[in-house]
């Protein structure tokens, strides 16, 4: 059922999206948001208020209180080809500052998922693992423009649904490190992942993820992003690589400043009965500071 109405999904998302696309993000919500404010005596090609605030998004370790919603609609896999699944990541990035010199940025992964035809011909639904990162990072970048960080990563089993979880408690090294310019942001963030306690009747977590990002900002709010979302299972000896293609607005619920994302990926690499590509409809809250 969910599968003959996924295209629908998909529509209402991005004409939801688009109402919102030309809002202007204005002075007084980037005050709140504790950002600059361009004067208006500076040159048009002075970053604005919703550039700076979209520069702050592409920086995964930013010191900025975000609520995205990303929902991720896959097709291609299963058994037969047919398969569909949807995810909705729900991922909130919550900082706290250590003092003057250093900041620790925690993000959080809770995703929900419905797929049929997956695995064999039948449907499942519910929440999978979670997944926690926290970075102790410099609060600022070095004099060449970098910023890095490192902490712990945790695979915490939420699953509700046997075939939606590993079942075991998972823990690791996380790290990030990227630059960035006035029309620019790459990267890379990595996390590897070891199972240390659990179900003892399920493939052990080894499991190393890598993340290069691209991101171009042409102005106006606008961002275009690269990426991709590299997994190895060191348990089977296999990758998934879906290679991502993503554009970005800066709009305004309200008076709270927020960002819509509309993409695609192609899956270069996958399991058996892996999908082959899919989409992405994301939707980013920014919380301003009290």
């Amino acid at each position: 059922m969910f599968k003959n109405t996924s295209k629908s999904i998909l529509c209402i998302t991005t004409a939801l999206m688009g109402t919102w696309m030309n809002a202007p993000l204005h002075a007084e919500d980037a005050e709140k948001a504790k950002l600059p404010v361009s004067a208006e005596a500076k040159p048009a090609t002075d970053m604005t208020d919703a550039d700076a605030i979209a520069k702050k998004l592409a920086n995964p370790i930013a010191s900025m209180t975000s609520l995205p919603f990303q929902n991720n609609f896959d097709f291609g896999g299963g058994p037969d080809g047919d398969g569909f699944q949807y995810k909705m990541n729900f991922q909130p990035v919550i900082p706290f500052s250590l003092g003057e010199d250093w900041n620790l940025i925690t993000r959080t992964i809770v995703p929900f998922i419905y797929q049929e035809d997956v695995i064999g011909k039948t449907s499942q639904n519910g929440f999978s693992d979670t997944t926690f990162s926290a970075w102790l990072s410099p609060s600022e970048p070095t004099a060449s423009g970098w910023t890095w960080g490192v902490g712990p990563a945790f695979l915490i089993p939420t699953g509700t649904n046997n075939f939606l979880t590993a079942d075991q408690w998972s823990a690791g090294p996380t790290a990030i490190a990227l630059r960035q310019t006035k029309y620019f942001t790459y990267g890379a963030l990595v996390n590897q992942l070891w199972a240390f306690s659990g179900a003892n009747n399920r493939d052990s977590v080894n499991q190393m993820f890598l993340q290069p990002f691209f991101v171009y900002l042409p102005g106006g709010g606008w961002t275009i992003a690269l990426n991709t979302e590299n997994t190895y299972n060191f348990t089977t000896n296999q990758f998934t690589i879906p290679i991502n293609l993503m554009v970005n607005k800066m709009f305004k619920i309200g008076k709270m400043p927020a960002q819509w994302q509309l993409g695609a990926r192609y899956y270069a690499e996958a399991p058996d009965n892996g999908p082959e590509w899919g989409l992405r409809a994301s939707l980013t809250l920014i919380i301003p500071k009290s």
